[in-house]
């Protein structure tokens, strides 16, 4: 993925494996919670994603 590795780890000195789970776990998290997507028309994979259960649910 190439945000994860331009906007978290080539920024990043992590000390070892342990710090670089716990910094690319919360990049995560943002990633699908809190960034738009353009190709999602600037909603969020979360927001999308519950739009779809939602609609299952009322289907």
């Amino acid at each position: 993925m190439r945000s994860l590795k331009y906007e978290e780890v080539y920024l990043l000195a992590y000390e070892d494996v342990r710090v670089a789970r716990g910094g690319i776990g919360g990049y995560m998290r943002f990633f699908n919670q809190e960034r738009p997507h353009q190709a999602l028309e600037y909603r969020t994979p979360m927001a999308v994603y519950m739009e779809s259960v939602a609609l299952k649910r009322a289907a």
